[in-house]
């Protein structure tokens, strides 16, 4: 048995640069739902300083496409949306969709494009790439790669959920119980995971993300109190303490998912592999701190005890998280 304390200043700075909603998607969003053989709903999401100063990045739609009407525009949490209709000649099946501009912008775009067969063609355009492409309706494979890289994508970005797990890694001191514990957290996530996305469970997202970050407080105090001597719950039965909140936090990954929505011919297929994703990264993250903490040990090794860094990682973990609930709460009246 060894304890776990690992140094992540670098995470926790870069968290602090990071807005409260630590779980929203942050790329540009085209969303494209086919009404009829070759007319489509646009809508784009790009962030925005004001309703007049948009990411100069933008779709451009192939020749021979046809705007029917006005757009609508909309401006809201440093975003602005733009609603309209297109008419494609013979439907957009091959055709791509380019986005000039986008390399020098150093932002994804996400793309999803909806059809009338219930097929979800969903993508992430990189700046290296700058281009879409519709297909016909994927096969499962391609449903399966898509969300366990989305799940995957989604868990390294939520800064608060990794912090949540942090706090787990340096709580539990065995290899055997942090396996139960981080076990306990993914079942937790996957029930209300799946319950909020098939829309069996309906919570509003604001109270949602003000309680994870509260969760991340309790965690971090956690680890004063088990530094002073005082082992709370979560030193005691962490399993249980994962568990409880896990609900909470599958939760908030419902929100995001919520964002990108589920094939409606593939939905079970789509959330097992996004839930198989967010295990992947959480994998990831707990093996690269792992890693991180025996490499300093052993560097280290008769001249610096790093548990003796837990209590300020501990303050640090939860000044973030408290400052992450206050953020949210406000945004209750927002």
């Amino acid at each position: 048995m060894m304890c776990r304390p690992c140094g992540l200043c670098a995470l926790m700075l870069l968290a602090l640069t990071l807005p409260a909603k630590a779980d929203e998607f942050r790329p540009a969003y085209l969303q494209l739902t086919q009404t009829s053989a070759d007319s489509y709903d646009v809508l784009w999401k790009s962030p925005a300083l004001d309703g007049n100063t948009p990411l100069k990045v933008h779709p451009v739609f192939p020749a021979g496409v046809t705007e029917q009407g006005a757009r609508r525009s909309t401006f809201a949490a440093n975003t602005l949306r733009q609603r309209w209709r297109i008419t494609v000649p013979g439907g957009l099946n091959g055709k791509p969709i380019l986005f000039p501009g986008l390399t020098a912008s150093r932002i994804d775009i996400l793309v999803r494009l909806q059809r009338l067969d219930g097929g979800v063609q969903l993508e992430r355009i990189l700046p290296s790439q700058s281009s879409f492409t519709a297909r016909a309706s994927p096969g499962a494979y391609a449903v399966a790669m898509t969300y366990v890289t989305i799940g995957i994508g989604h868990i390294l970005l939520g800064f608060d959920h990794l912090f949540f797990v942090l706090a787990l890694v340096m709580i539990v001191k065995s290899t055997r119980r942090l396996f139960v514990t981080i076990t306990a957290f993914t079942v937790a996530h996957s029930i209300t995971l799946s319950l909020a996305t098939l829309g069996v469970i309906h919570v509003r997202s604001p109270p949602v993300e003000a309680i994870i970050a509260l969760s991340i407080v309790f965690v971090a105090s956690q680890i004063i109190h088990q530094r002073q001597g005082r082992e709370g719950l979560a030193a005691r039965k962490p399993w249980v303490v994962a568990f409880a909140f896990g609900l909470l936090h599958g939760l908030g990954f419902a929100g995001a998912l919520a964002e990108v929505g589920l094939p409606e011919n593939s939905i079970p297929l789509a959330l097992l592999f996004f839930n198989i994703g967010v295990e992947i990264g959480q994998v990831l993250f707990i093996v690269v701190v792992l890693a991180i903490y025996q490499t300093l040990a052993k560097l280290l090794a008769g001249r610096f005890d790093l548990t003796r860094l837990a209590p300020v990682q501990a303050y640090a973990i939860g000044g973030l998280a408290s400052y992450w609930l206050f953020e949210r709460v406000c945004g209750f009246w927002a």
